[in-house]
C-alpha cells in the first residue's frame, strides 16, 4: 500500500493532503464555541473522540425520540377524530378547547421532527470528519513508509494539521449533540436488602454524572419503610460518562462502604419510566432502586 504513494508528485501530495480539509466543519455548518457545551468547558476538554460510543449514543437517541414522535403522532390522530366528532355533535367551546390541544400536539410533533433532523444533520456531519480522520491516519502511514522527500515531509506535516482540526471538529460536534439529549430524571425508590437492612440502619447514597452529583441520606424505619432527605435529581446525559453510584453506611461517626457501581445510561433514553435495579454488593444483597425518566 505504501508504494502507491511513492509516485506522487509534489503538487499531487499536496492537493491530497489539503484536500482532507476541504470538508471542514467549520466551512459547512455554524458551530458554537465550546463554552456553550458542558462537555468542552475549561479544565473538561475531550480532545479524544469516542467514535464508537457516539455511535451507540446517536442510535439510542435516536430511537427514543422516534418513540416520542409515534406516541405524539397517535395522540394527534385520536385528537383529530374526536375534533371531527365534536365539530358535528358538541357544544363550540368544547370544539375550541379540543382544538386548541390538536394545534398544540401538532407544534410538538414539528418540534420532534426538527429535533430529530438535528440530531441526524450533527452525526452525519461527525460521520464525515471521522472518516476524514481515518483517512489522515492511513495516509501518514504510508508516506512515513515511502522514502523521505521534500514533497513527503511537507505532506506528513499537511495531513498532521489535518488530522488535529478533524480531531477538534469532532470534539465540537460531540459537544453540540451532547446538548440534544435531553435530561435525566432520577428519583430514589429506595434500598432492598432483605435481611442486610435493619430498622435504624443509615445510608448515604452518592450518584455522580460527570461533574453532577447526588448525595442524599436515608435511615430505615421501624416498620421496615426508608425515609430520604431528598428524592429526585435531574441530570444532564454527557456522552463520555457513566452514572457512578457509591453507597455507605453511617455507623455513628464511621462510614463503612457498602459498595461502588458504574451504570450505563445507554437504555435510559425511551419514552416510560424505568424502574432500575442496581446490585450494590458483589453478591447482590443490597440493591439500590431508582426510578428514570427520559
Amino acid at each position: 500500500r505504501s508504494c502507491s504513494f511513492t509516485g506522487f508528485s509534489t503538487v499531487q501530495s499536496r492537493k491530497l493532503a489539503k484536500s482532507l480539509s476541504r470538508s471542514s466543519v467549520r466551512s459547512r455548518m455554524s458551530l458554537k464555541s465550546p463554552k456553550a457545551y458542558s462537555s468542552l468547558q475549561k479544565g473538561a476538554v475531550i480532545w479524544d473522540p469516542k467514535p464508537l460510543q457516539v455511535k451507540k449514543i446517536f442510535e439510542a437517541l435516536k430511537k427514543g425520540l422516534n418513540e416520542y414522535l409515534e406516541a405524539h403522532q397517535a395522540e394527534l390522530d385520536y385528537l383529530s377524530g374526536r375534533h371531527k366528532d365534536t365539530k358535528r355533535n358538541s357544544r363550540l367551546a368544547f370544539y375550541y378547547d379540543l382544538d386548541k390541544q390538536v394545534r398544540s400536539v401538532e407544534r410538538y410533533i414539528r418540534k420532534l421532527e426538527f429535533h430529530i433532523s438535528k440530531v441526524e444533520e450533527l452525526y452525519e456531519a461527525y460521520c464525515i470528519q471521522c472518516r476524514l480522520r481515518d483517512g489522515a491516519t492511513n495516509m501518514k502511514h504510508a508516506f512515513s513508509l515511502s522514502p523521505s522527500t521534500k514533497a513527503s515531509r511537507e505532506s506528513l506535516v499537511e495531513l498532521y494539521k489535518n488530522f488535529q482540526e478533524c480531531t477538534e471538529d469532532m470534539c465540537f460536534i460531540e459537544g453540540a449533540l451532547e446538548v440534544h439529549l435531553g435530561e435525566f430524571h432520577l428519583k430514589m425508590k429506595g434500598l432492598v436488602g432483605f435481611a442486610r437492612l435493619c430498622p435504624g440502619d443509615q445510608y448515604e447514597v452518592f450518584v455522580r454524572l460527570g461533574r453532577q452529583k447526588w448525595r442524599l441520606k436515608g435511615k430505615i424505619e421501624t416498620d421496615d419503610s426508608q425515609t430520604w432527605d431528598e428524592e429526585e435529581k435531574i441530570f444532564i446525559p454527557n456522552l463520555h460518562e457513566q452514572f457512578e453510584i457509591k453507597v455507605t453506611e453511617l455507623r455513628g461517626l464511621a462510614t463503612i462502604l457498602v459498595g461502588v457501581v458504574t451504570c450505563d445510561s445507554i437504555n435510559f433514553f425511551t419514552t416510560k419510566p424505568q424502574t432500575i435495579v442496581v446490585d450494590i454488593t458483589e453478591l447482590g444483597t443490597i440493591k439500590l432502586q431508582l426510578e428514570v425518566l427520559w
